[in-house]
């Protein structure tokens, strides 16, 4: 996930704090700043600190500072990064050097002679390294040349902001980057029947939703149901535009970067994936979860000659999505009807992905 901190500048305080609201306001993380306004950064709001100081939340240090203050750092349980300007190429190996010290969690990437040919360099030399890298960029238009370098691009940009407008742009840009594509494929229903009564959970999210959204679960993560949100008028209760009724206890949800968990697990504050007809993903926050006990009914479909089920609460109000990216009610479903699926060759291991082989029936 692609993730922005803001540099906090201006000749006063009341210029700083104009900065660090607009950063609140855009859901921006970080903010970098001088020492001596981490406290009234702190009044504002919960947000995170990088400064050259052990109070600070990211402990920040420059390319010449003393780099064994980021030793003391993470002893004590803090966050670190370094700030290193790419002036030479003897720069850029000791930016490859210092993220193989293991005890820095960020390096920040200035290019001042040059466009993108160091940070290629550098994301090639650090894949799947235990560093983000982050690029120091002085506009919105550069963060995303930044986040797209190699298609990996970058872990995140600092931004040097001209004006507050850029702050808001550059909260968009993330939003962006930050979307997932589902590819979803087409089941044939098979089996649908009653079979008593379970413990069903209801996700409300801090998010609305619209006609073709929903989320994808299932009894096996090797197939997962688009379940429609609850955007649907209808003639029994009033909409839920930000409510999926999910299935029972024991179902998968696929959530962000490839994850799946238990409904059972989910809280306030988790975060889940929203996805509509086309596939197309977005985070949604969980607001609350709702565990009650309801009838339920087993929906079996084949998919490429094999057989998968997942379970649902019996009523109207609960639907599927066709083929056609419409809702359909599960009391009206029927053998033969076709249904949006998210097929997966992987198994599940805590959530994770993994390849070996899992009988789930």
């Amino acid at each position: 996930m692609k993730f922005g901190w803001i540099r906090v500048t201006g000749d006063n305080w009341e210029d700083k704090k104009e900065i660090v609201k607009m950063a609140l306001e855009s859901s921006i993380p970080v903010v970098v700043a001088e020492p001596e306004d981490i406290e009234k950064i702190k009044e504002l709001g919960n947000i995170k600190v990088a400064s050259h100081s052990l109070d600070a939340d990211i402990v920040l240090v420059n390319k010449n500072d003393n780099i064994e203050f980021l030793k003391e750092a993470k002893n004590l349980g803090k966050e670190t990064a370094i700030y290193i300007p790419i002036e030479s190429k003897e720069d850029e190996e000791f930016a490859s050097e210092v993220a193989r010290f293991g005890f820095v969690d960020n390096i920040i990437l200035e290019g001042r002679d040059w466009t993108i040919i160091p940070l290629e360099n550098l994301i090639a030399d650090l894949f799947n390294r235990d560093v983000k890298i982050i690029a120091s960029v002085d506009s919105v238009d550069e963060a995303k040349v930044a986040y797209e370098i190699l298609e990996k691009g970058t872990d995140g940009v600092l931004l040097n902001p001209k004006n507050l407008e850029d702050i808001k742009e550059l909260s968009k840009l993330i939003e962006e980057m930050n979307k997932e594509k589902v590819k979803l494929d087409v089941a044939t229903i098979t089996n649908v029947e009653p079979i008593g009564s379970g413990d069903r959970v209801c996700i409300d999210t801090c998010s609305l939703m619209n006609i073709g959204e929903g989320m994808l679960i299932g009894s096996y993560s090797r197939g997962l149901f688009l379940v429609h949100s609850e955007t649907v008028e209808n003639p029994y209760v009033s909409t839920r535009p930000f409510r999926v009724n999910a299935g029972p206890v024991h179902a998968y949800i696929l959530c962000p970067g490839n994850k799946t968990k238990y409904l059972s697990e989910l809280k306030a504050g988790d975060k889940v994936l929203i996805v509509d007809k086309d596939g197309n993903a977005r985070e949604a926050i969980v607001g609350r979860v709702k565990i009650e006990r309801r009838p339920l009914v087993l929906i079996e479909a084949e998919y490429k000659g094999d057989i998968i089920r997942t379970i649902l609460q019996n009523a109207e109000t609960i639907r599927l999505v066709n083929e056609k990216g419409e809702p359909v009610s599960v009391v009206d479903l029927k053998p033969g009807d076709k249904v949006l699926i998210r097929p997966d060759e992987y198994a599940r291991h805590f959530g994770m992905a993994i390849k070996e082989t899992i009988i789930e029936k």
